[in-house]
C-alpha cells in the first residue's frame, strides 16, 4: 500500500489552486519546505509571501490578504501557529470571519526526534472553539489533497491539521470528500470506531483483528471536526450501541470529547477513549512513539473490548 505525509498531500493541492484560484496566495514563517508549501512558491513567486520565524505576523499578513480578497494559506508547523499566534487567529480571523487558510503540518507524535516542544498534541480544542473556526484532519494524503482544494471554496477561516511520517494511502480518487460529513469506511453493528487522521488506518485494522474474533466493528472517517456530523455519529450510537474514538492527540477536548458532547445529549452510550494521556510527546521514532503512546491497533481493539463489556454489563 502506497505511504505519503498528509503535508504532501496538501503540497498538492496548493498547487493544483495556483493554477484554477488565482486569488489564491500563500504565506509560510520560514517553513515553507516542511509544510510543502515550496511547491507552490516555486511555481508562484508574486503570490508567495515570507514573513520568517513571526508566526503572529504571518496570521495578521494573512487577515490583510483576506480583507483584499485574496485566499491566503498561511502554513507552518502546527504547534506554533496554533500556540503563538492564537490571539491574532482569534481577533485578526476569525473575529472578523475572514477567509483564513491555516496549515498546521508536524501535527502529533509523527514530528518524531524533534521532540515535545514541536509536537502539536493541543490544537483540537483550541481551534475547535474559536467561533467560526471549521477544522479538518486528513486521514491520509489523497484526503488531504480533496480537503485543501474544497477549502479554498468554503467560507471563511479553515484549519488544516497536517502530519509529517508517511502513512498509508486508504481511499481513492473518486471517494467523495465534503466538508463536514463523515465517511462510513467500514460498516459493523456491534460497536463504532470514530477516527481521524492516521488513526483511521489503525481502526481499520483493530476492526479487522476483531473481526477474527466475531466482532462487527464500523470504522468511521471523522474528518471533520468542526463542523461535526452530529447524524452520522447519531446513527452509529442508535445502531452499534458502543463507541471508541481515536485519535493522535491528546484525550482532554479532542475528538473523543466533540463526540461525547454530540452524544451525551442524543442518545448516550458506552464509549473509551484512544489517544494521548495528560502528558507531552517525546523524541523517538514516530512509529515506536505511536506504540510507546498506546495508539497501534491492539490498543484500539482493547478499548473495544472494554466498551464491549460495558455494553452489554448496561444493556
Amino acid at each position: 500500500m502506497e505511504q505519503k505525509p498528509t503535508r504532501d498531500g496538501f503540497g498538492e493541492g496548493l498547487l493544483a489552486l495556483g493554477k484554477t484560484h488565482p486569488n489564491v496566495v500563500a504565506l509560510s514563517g520560514d517553513l515553507e519546505d516542511s509544510a510543502r508549501a515550496i511547491w507552490f512558491k516555486q511555481q508562484y513567486p508574486d503570490r508567495f509571501f515570507s514573513v520568517g520565524i513571526a508566526e503572529q505576523d504571518m496570521i495578521g499578513t494573512a487577515a490583510g490578504l483576506a480583507m483584499a480578497g485574496k485566499i491566503p494559506f498561511a502554513c507552518s508547523f502546527s504547534q506554533f501557529v496554533t500556540g503563538k499566534a492564537l490571539e491574532q487567529l482569534r481577533l485578526a480571523v476569525c473575529y472578523q470571519r475572514l477567509n483564513v487558510k491555516i496549515a498546521g503540518s508536524h501535527g502529533g507524535l509523527s514530528v518524531g526526534a524533534d521532540g515535545a516542544t514541536a509536537e502539536a498534541l493541543e490544537e483540537f480544542p483550541h481551534m475547535r472553539a474559536l467561533p467560526f473556526m471549521t477544522v479538518i484532519v486528513p486521514c491520509d494524503a489523497l484526503e488531504a489533497k480533496k480537503a485543501t482544494l474544497a477549502s479554498a471554496d468554503y467560507p471563511g477561516p479553515v484549519f488544516l491539521r497536517l502530519g509529517r511520517a508517511p502513512q498509508a494511502i486508504m481511499t481513492k480518487p473518486d471517494d467523495r470528500f465534503t466538508i463536514g460529513r463523515a465517511t462510513v469506511l467500514r460498516a459493523g453493528e456491534d460497536m463504532t470506531f470514530v477516527a481521524c487522521g492516521l488513526m483511521v488506518t489503525h481502526a481499520l485494522q483493530a476492526a479487522e483483528l476483531l473481526a477474527k474474533e466475531g466482532v462487527s466493528a464500523r470504522v468511521i472517517n471523522l474528518h471533520t471536526l468542526k463542523p461535526l456530523d452530529a447524524a452520522t455519529l447519531l446513527a452509529a450510537a442508535k445502531e452499534t450501541g458502543a463507541i471508541v474514538t481515536a485519535e493522535e492527540h491528546t484525550v482532554i477536548g479532542g475528538l473523543g470529547s466533540a463526540v461525547a458532547e454530540v452524544l451525551v445529549q442524543t442518545h448516550p452510550v458506552p464509549m473509551r477513549f484512544v489517544g494521548i494521556q495528560d502528558r507531552f510527546g517525546t523524541s523517538g521514532d514516530p512509529a515506536e512513539l505511536l506504540k510507546a503512546f498506546h495508539l497501534m491497533p491492539e490498543d484500539l481493539a482493547a478499548a473495544a473490548r472494554d466498551v464491549l463489556r460495558l455494553k452489554q454489563s448496561v444493556s
